[in-house]
């Protein structure tokens, strides 16, 4: 009876130390407090920083001096009116291409899907500095018609918006497109209904809601970008550039801070209505569902095709164009091919790309890890707290680059707070660039979790593997794939942001997209287009490498299943 109890006390002793529940804790705790001190503290501090008057006391004097300037007003009405105005096109643009490539016959298809991707492999400017080589006073397309054409100002913006936009419309719209059933148009065709009636009574109510989801995101992408709007926005003020002009131009950080508070406003009205127009399009989704094999219908696919090519040819022309001309000698006289635009004349050439991929690849791979560990964390919590936690992660989608940029340079640009240790260092850039991706991020973990079937990790607690053996040796490769994806996600986009670390580099300390801007700012237009391209070719060798990775994880799959 004394062996009997004694031999059970190690087990008590297991029980009242669960390792299990401390992995857990430490998994979402860890996570937790990154969000905390990288995303809830900075926006605190901006907030604070709105309300604080220059004698130190707090009130509103910041808000009622800028709701009395007439710059704030125009600004405004600038960022409002491009906003609707990019939005418009934006999405008309991007339901034709999307139309085209899901429910039309035509050869040529991967054209468009390859070169629809273009503007996201580089950063936003890149556009505004393509249009320049075409449209410009000197621009192939100007000199060539023997016109000059003004594109800094409301066009040229609203071209440049448009197409570094136009691939999120595209991909929202498409994924849409995918989900309609097509045992429902073969039971219009039985009744006789037409292509166009199809279109009409089938195809437009059920992509209501992508549409509204892809205006919004389109709406959020266009008032926050500060890229093009510093390249070809002329003295068309918006909001992204009058935060920069009270911060950098002015050093007015309190008054820069209630223009970033005003900014958040309509980006988070935006955002809160884009993730019920995606709740609603989740929940009219159909798991059983046969794809659609469109039939040729030459009156509807020979006007669609040509225009998604037409589309499309302005994306590569645009793109193309800042890659043709840093190889040209003299621009637009003399166009021999060279390679001086490579050789970087501002101060510190090269060293900005290096630590920029140095950067991405940090903000990759933490990144990466502190999701995987907090969808792994939420998985052993109650689901109300889950959720609520699951709230906090998308948050930082509502945030504009430019604004989370500002929130840091007044959080830890200040000796009151130890975190002042990160500023002017390339951990703070790379802690930025991950939160300001996070729920992106976020999401694509968490779909593949909730694709993991629960009989495998009860089949490993039956087995009596714990918790991190269990997330190493079964979770972590069943959604491979997705951190796969993220990983690559995040490295693609930390090469090419550019509003989030706008304020964050120094004399010191500089990264590819400011670079870029600097040497357009220098008048050095062919080494800024020289440098784009070596931006954009990191960055689709990492595409690459991305499809490669994936297609090996498909086959390993495949061939264990076969086994």
């Amino acid at each position: 009876m004394t062996t009997a109890v004694i031999s059970t006390a190690p087990t008590d002793a297991r029980k009242s130390f669960d390792g299990d529940k401390i992995i857990a804790a430490a998994c979402v705790l860890i996570p937790l407090i990154g969000l905390a001190l990288f995303f809830l503290y900075p926006m605190v501090v901006v907030f604070l920083r709105s309300i604080t008057a220059p004698d130190g006391t707090y009130g509103l004097q910041n808000y009622a001096e800028v709701l009395q300037s007439t710059g704030f007003w125009r600004a405004t009405w600038h960022s409002m009116a491009m906003g609707a105005a990019t939005t418009v096109v934006s999405v008309f643009l991007g339901f034709i291409i999307a139309h085209g490539l899901h429910r039309c016959a035509f050869p040529g298809k991967w054209l468009i899907r390859g070169a629809i991707i273009l503007p996201l492999l580089a950063p936003s400017l890149v556009q505004a500095l393509g249009l320049i080589f075409l449209l410009g006073r000197n621009g192939v397309i100007s000199r060539a018609l023997g016109i000059e054409l003004d594109i800094y100002g409301f066009w040229g913006l609203l071209i440049s918006n448009t197409l570094y936009a136009l691939p999120q419309a595209v991909m929202i719209i498409g994924a849409s497109l995918v989900l309609l059933d097509a045992r429902t148009y073969e039971a219009a065709e039985v009744i006789g209904a037409k292509p166009s009636r199809q279109f009409r009574d089938l195809t437009l109510p059920a992509t209501v809601f992508a549409l509204l989801n892809s205006s919004f995101v389109v709406f959020i992408i266009t008032i926050t970008d500060f890229g093009n709007a510093a390249v070809i926005g002329g003295d068309y003020s918006v909001l992204a550039t009058e935060i920069y002009k009270q911060v950098i131009g002015l050093r007015n950080f309190n008054l820069g801070a209630v223009v970033g508070i005003m900014l958040l406003l309509p980006t988070v009205v935006s955002y809160v209505i884009e993730r019920q127009a995606m709740k609603r399009q989740r929940t009219r989704g159909n798991t059983n569902i046969e794809k659609f094999v469109p039939a040729f219908y030459a009156r509807r696919d020979v006007p669609m095709a040509a225009l998604c090519f037409l589309i499309v040819a302005m994306i590569v022309s645009v793109i193309g164009i800042v890659v043709y001309a840093s190889f040209v000698k003299l621009w637009p006289y003399n166009f021999d091919l060279t390679f001086k635009h490579f050789n970087i004349t501002l101060a510190g050439g090269y060293s900005s790309l290096w630590i920029t991929i140095a950067i991405s690849l940090g903000a990759a791979a933490g990144g990466t890890f502190l999701i995987f560990i907090m969808a792994l964390g939420l998985r052993e919590l109650p689901e109300k707290l889950a959720q609520w936690i699951q709230v906090l992660a998308a948050m930082p989608a509502a945030v504009p680059g430019i604004v989370l940029g500002l929130s840091y340079i007044l959080t830890f640009n200040s000796t009151s707070t130890p975190l002042y240790l990160l500023y002017g260092t390339a951990v703070l850039i790379a802690i930025i660039n991950f939160y300001h991706y996070h729920t992106q991020a976020f999401l694509t973990v968490m779909t593949g979790f909730r694709q993991f079937p629960s009989q495998l990790e009860e089949a490993a607690k039956t087995l009596g593997a714990g918790m991190a053996r269990t997330a190493i040796n079964i979770i972590a490769p069943f959604v491979a794939p997705m951190l796969v994806s993220v990983f690559f996600f995040l490295f693609m986009r930390s090469m090419v942001t550019l509003s989030a670390v706008v304020f964050l580099t120094t004399p010191k300390l500089d990264v590819a997209a400011v670079t870029i801007m600097r040497l357009d700012d220098a008048g050095l237009t062919s080494q800024a287009a020289a440098f784009s391209t070596c931006v954009m070719a990191v960055v689709a060798v990492s595409l690459g490498l991305m499809k490669v990775t994936l297609a090996v994880l498909s086959r390993q799959r495949t061939s264990k299943r076969e086994l």
